[in-house]
């Protein structure tokens, strides 16, 4: 049998490679059961003709759709393409807007199309593999915070085939990750354009100097010898999703960070902790234990533990130190969602993104009022998991010492135990979470799992059907929503439906047609991103199989769709090159513009030749209207 490569592995697949779960028993009995389930099919969702998934967990039929509101999407919807290139509606026009290695700085050296660049060229252009972003106004000038979430290794060493031979190899791959700060103009012809040395321009990677925040900073748990008092950790990684604060931060959140670590003794034992957040002695190709001892986890076995927090980042200033908010929790973040409640407590809600992991909120003990003191509201609080119940009811459950049999500090670096102590319901990997601007609702996207039904998560919990889960080998996903008691977010119960269930309505038998609002016109699998305009329309990126076969055929290449929340109403607006993710977005201050990212496109997009790059695109209106 031919060895695995490592760096041909989805993250997901790559921890179960190294940490196998457990085989778990015939769940059929409880598929069967759920999917029966009256109250379930009644109260939540319909997968047969001629219902749409509407709010609190009703049920409108589509007549009755059409008949209470016209389309609100101003634009004609496109059909699949899965060809190399984007494609958007008639009436709208696309750009890059900056490349992986183009310049930030006048002093960054010339990217190479065959070769990429160095490790002196890596500190000065934008980062690879873009992935969540946000726009700021920062007194007259637009400034964008975007996430370079890993890299593709053999795209960024094609000399070697991917493999670091050189602490300047590793040096160079830690630098061209992270986060990417920087200012973009309107450009003459339509799209946005990098301001080159501009004095925001930033780059924040695998070694910049942060701090630590909140009730687990300076545990014993987080010491290391370069930091005795575990209060200084170096360095953001695997960036996935983010979110923006009130008060003008970025939160970029840190999500597949195990890969990174390995161990140069393969006898090494490994703390008890490293099996449930899949960090073992063979990294995911990146070699960095090899010549950086920071990630040798034989010899800094705390290191690992600095890495999978929330990190804070004030795009104003050039010289501000990130923040990693330890009251937020240690998962595999995707992205944080941050809503105030009508009391004006800071409420965020985040999703751990792996197969049977949770959904979390955090609920500030403090108060934002603008203008005032906003350092301690992400540090003094409470952290709760989500428990969904088959009836349309939910609660989140608080992690305390109490309820979880862990200390304050514990409960903050081991999340995910604390959730899997109370008893949260394991979802099917919980991607970007958004709230509806213009209603009391929230969303999460639960991008697809194949284990579902089929073997517990990494730490052993139940991951048979449930009612937001409902199919087992799930490989299209869902979009669940939930509704707040009291439309106020900062309270413990809610109640919950299914905005969509992605599926295939030519191929796929039973649920795996998807829910209602899905037809042979928007099939999508895999929703992924996620973010709401002004308008309180949901736009939908995916992350999917794109190889337009088999069970996903006619789905073509990954996308963004727009969903009336109102309706149910779905409809896809553009399509990313093959091989990419669809992921990110924002909006210039004017609306006018739209700013898309494509992640590791395949071919060689944007430019046609040389090594694929991934981009930052720019899509607006040839009328020069709103576009969200």
């Amino acid at each position: 049998m031919k060895d695995i490569d490592p760096r041909d592995l989805s993250a997901d697949d790559w921890d179960e490679l190294n940490n196998p779960r457990p085989d778990a028993c015939d769940f059929d009995a409880v598929v069967d059961e759920a999917i029966s389930r009256r109250g379930f099919l009644g109260g939540v969702l319909a997968f047969g003709s001629g219902a749409a998934v509407m709010g609190a967990g009703t049920l409108l039929s589509s007549t009755s759709a059409e008949a209470q509101a016209a389309s609100r999407f101003a634009f004609t919807p496109i059909p699949i393409f899965t060809d190399a290139t984007v494609h958007v509606p008639e009436g709208y026009s696309w750009a890059p807007v900056v490349r992986w290695g183009d310049p930030l700085t006048s002093s960054a050296g010339a990217f190479d199309p065959e070769t990429g660049h160095d490790a002196e060229t890596a500190q000065h252009v934008f980062g690879e593999n873009t992935d969540g972003m946000w726009l700021y106004s920062i007194d007259g000038h637009e400034v964008i915070a975007v996430n370079s979430e890993y890299a593709n290794l053999k795209t960024n060493l094609p000399q070697s085939e991917g493999v670091p031979q050189s602490a300047d190899d590793v040096l160079m791959l830690q630098r061209i990750q992270g986060v990417t700060v920087m200012e973009v103009a309107p450009k003459d012809g339509g799209g946005y354009e990098v301001v080159v040395d501009s004095p925001f321009n930033r780059r924040i990677d695998h070694n910049t100097p942060m701090r630590f925040a909140g009730p687990a900073a300076g545990h014993a748990l987080l010491q290391t010898e370069a930091d005795p008092e575990g209060i200084a950790p170096m360095g953001t990684m695997n960036n996935c999703g983010s979110g923006p604060t009130p008060w003008g931060t970025y939160l970029t959140c840190e999500e597949n960070f195990n890969g990174y670590f390995g161990s140069t003794d393969p006898e090494a034992e490994l703390p008890e902790d490293y099996a449930r957040y899949g960090i073992g002695h063979e990294g995911w190709g990146y070699e960095y234990h090899k010549f950086d001892a920071r990630f040798d986890v034989s010899k800094n076995p705390a290191e690992p533990r600095r890495q999978g927090w929330v990190t804070e980042i004030d795009p104003s200033d050039p010289t501000s130190t990130p923040v990693k908010r330890t009251a937020l929790g240690r998962i595999k973040h995707e992205n944080a969602a941050v809503t105030l409640a009508p009391d004006g407590r800071v409420v965020v809600y985040m999703g751990d993104d792996e197969r049977g992991e949770y959904l979390y909120k955090y609920r500030s003990n403090g108060v934002y009022s603008p203008g005032g003191d906003t350092d301690h509201l992400l540090d003094d609080g409470e952290l709760f998991v989500a428990k969904f119940h088959p009836d349309g009811t939910g609660e989140w459950l608080a992690l305390t010492p109490e309820t979880t049999g862990m200390d304050a500090a514990e409960i903050l670096i081991f999340t995910r135990m604390a959730a899997s102590a109370v008893g949260g319901t394991t979802m099917d990997r919980p991607e970007w979470v958004q709230v509806n601007p213009i209603a009391a609702e929230g969303y999460a996207s639960l991008t697809n799992n194949k284990n579902r039904g089929v073997k517990p998560n990494a730490g052993g919990d139940d991951t048979s059907v449930n009612g937001p889960n409902p199919r087992e080998v799930n490989n299209y996903g869902q979009i669940v929503r939930w509704f707040p008691a009291n439309d106020d977010h900062a309270m413990d119960a809610f109640r919950w439906d299914l905005y969509v269930m992605a599926g295939n309505p030519v191929v796929g038998e039973g649920a795996y047609k998807g829910s209602s609002n899905v037809t042979e016109g928007n099939m999508f699998n895999s929703p992924d991103g996620m973010m709401f305009d002004s308008s309180g329309l949901l736009w939908i990126q995916t992350d999917g199989d794109d190889s337009n076969e088999g069970e996903f055929e006619g789905q073509g290449n990954n996308q963004m769709l727009a969903g009336d929340p109102a309706t149910g109403q779905i409809e896809r607006f553009l399509t990313g090159p093959n091989g990419s993710e669809v992921t990110g977005l924002c909006w210039s201050t004017d609306r006018k513009t739209m700013f898309v990212g494509i992640q590791h496109p395949g071919g060689s997009f944007p430019d046609g030749e040389g090594l694929p790059r991934s981009t930052v695109i720019a899509v607006w209106r040839d009328d020069g209207g709103l576009v969200g």
